[in-house]
C-alpha cells in the first residue's frame, strides 16, 4: 500500500459537503438580510457577526401625505453591500436565534382613518342631463316631472297647490333641503311618526297624505314607482344606510329667547312677504305655483312635518329667503317659523274626533302649535 503524502487534504463525503454548503447559505442569507435592514436605516454594518454588532433600526418617520415610506433599494451597487463572512470564520449560527436578533418589520406608516375621525365627503348627485336614454330613463324622467309639477302630473293624489320641489329645493338636489339623494339610501327605516319600519314608498305615501293634503297612492302605483326611480337615480353611488352631509334639515340650537309671534311677523313682512304675499298664499303663474302658500287651505296640513316649528326653523335658516339661505339669524328663523305655524291650515288626517284628543295623541310637543290658542282661536279647529 502506498501512503498519501502528508498534509494532502482528504476527500470529503457528499454528505459533509452538503452540510457545509447549507450552513454557509444560512450565514450568507442572515448577513444579507441584516445588511439590508442596516442600509434602509443608514446604520453601518460589518461582515462578521451582524446579529451582535448591527445597531437597532431607527423608528419609522411619522405618517405624512407628502412623505412616502422609505424602501431599501433591491438593486444597490455591490460595493455598498457588506462582504459575506467566510463559512469557516465562525461556527454555523442557529437560525432561530439569528431571526430573533433581526429588527422587527416596521409598522405601517399610514393608518386607515377611524370612523370617528373620518371626514364625511359631500355627495354630488348626477346631472339632470345625464338621465339615461333607456326605458328606465323614461320612468326616471316621469318621476322628475311629477316632482316638479306634482299637482299637474299626480292630480288624483294632491289636495293643495304645493309641489314636491317647494320643500325639496332644486328638483330635490339642494343640500340642506331634504334632498332625494340623502333620503333614498336611508330606507327602510323605523319612524316614530308611524311607529313602524317604513319603506321609501311608504314615506312617499305619507308626503301625499300630509304635505300634499291629498291621498296616498296605492303601493305599486306608477306615480310612486316613478318618484322612487327618480330618487334612486339621484342617489347613484351614494352609500346605503349612511346619513350624508346635507341630507335632511340641520337642526338649530334652542333659541336664546323664546320664539315670538310678533317678532316673527316683523321678519315675515321684511324678508318673506315679497314672494309669499301679505296673506301668505304665495304666487302663481298660470297653472304653476311659483311661490308656495305657507298656510291656509292650499298649504300643507297639520300632519305634515313642516308644521313643527323646529323643522320649519331649520328649513328657513338654511334656505330662506330663496337664494339667500343662512342670512337670517337663528332667532329670526325661530320667530318667523312660529309666526308661520301659528296660522290655520287643513286638518290632520289622523283627527281623533276633537282637537284636544288629537293633540294628546299626535302633537304632544312644545314645537307643535296644534290645539293651542293664538289670537283667540284654537288652532286645528278650522275656524
Amino acid at each position: 500500500m502506498i501512503d498519501k503524502p502528508h498534509g494532502t487534504p482528504q476527500p470529503m463525503s457528499l454528505a459533509v459537503l452538503g452540510s457545509l454548503a447549507f450552513m454557509g447559505s444560512v450565514v450568507v442569507t442572515a448577513v444579507v438580510i441584516a445588511a439590508a435592514y442596516g442600509l434602509s436605516n443608514n446604520a453601518p454594518s460589518t461582515g462578521a457577526s451582524v446579529a451582535a454588532t448591527a445597531p437597532a433600526p431607527a423608528s419609522p418617520p411619522a405618517a405624512s401625505a407628502s412623505s412616502p415610506p422609505t424602501v431599501a433599494p433591491s438593486d444597490a451597487p455591490a460595493a455598498s453591500q457588506p462582504a459575506p463572512a467566510a463559512a469557516a470564520a465562525s461556527p454555523a449560527p442557529d437560525l432561530e436565534s439569528t431571526q430573533a436578533a433581526l429588527p422587527a418589520p416596521a409598522a405601517p406608516l399610514v393608518a386607515a382613518p377611524s370612523a370617528a375621525t373620518a371626514t364625511p365627503v359631500r355627495f354630488t348627485p348626477p346631472d339632470a342631463r345625464k338621465i339615461p336614454d333607456t326605458d328606465m330613463g323614461v320612468v326616471i324622467h316621469t318621476g322628475e316631472q311629477i316632482f316638479l309639477q306634482t299637482g299637474l302630473n299626480a292630480k288624483a293624489f294632491t289636495g293643495n297647490s304645493l309641489n314636491c320641489v317647494n320643500c325639496h329645493l332644486d328638483a330635490g338636489r339642494l343640500a340642506g333641503s331634504a334632498p332625494m339623494w340623502g333620503a333614498y339610501p336611508l330606507y327602510p327605516a323605523y319612524r316614530s311618526k308611524t311607529k313602524q319600519v317604513d319603506t321609501f314608498a311608504e314615506r312617499l305615501r305619507g308626503c301625499f297624505a300630509y304635505s300634499m293634503n291629498g291621498k296616498a297612492p296605492p303601493n305599486g302605483h306608477e306615480v310612486l314607482v316613478a318618484l322612487e326611480a327618480y330618487a334612486y337615480w339621484m342617489a347613484t353611488d351614494a352609500p346605503t344606510g349612511a346619513k350624508l352631509p346635507g341630507s335632511g334639515y340641520k337642526k338649530l340650537a334652542k333659541p336664546a329667547t323664546a320664539p315670538d309671534f310678533v317678532r316673527g311677523q316683523a321678519v315675515f313682512e321684511a324678508k318673506c312677504m315679497l314672494c309669499h304675499g301679505a296673506d301668505g298664499q304665495g304666487q302663481r303663474s298660470g297653472k304653476t305655483q311659483v311661490f308656495p302658500p305657507l298656510w291656509g287651505p292650499q298649504s300643507f296640513n297639520w300632519g305634515a312635518g313642516m308644521h313643527s316649528i323646529d323643522n320649519a326653523s331649520a328649513f328657513i335658516k338654511a334656505n330662506m329667503p330663496l337664494g339667500q339661505g343662512g342670512t337670517l339669524s337663528d332667532q329670526e328663523a325661530w320667530d318667523v317659523a312660529t309666526f308661520m305655524n301659528s296660522q290655520e291650515r287643513p286638518q290632520d288626517p289622523r283627527f281623533a274626533g276633537n282637537v284636544a284628543e288629537t293633540r294628546k295623541k299626535f302633537h304632544d310637543s312644545a314645537f307643535s302649535m296644534y290645539g293651542k290658542t293664538v289670537n283667540g282661536k284654537v288652532l286645528g279647529s278650522g275656524r
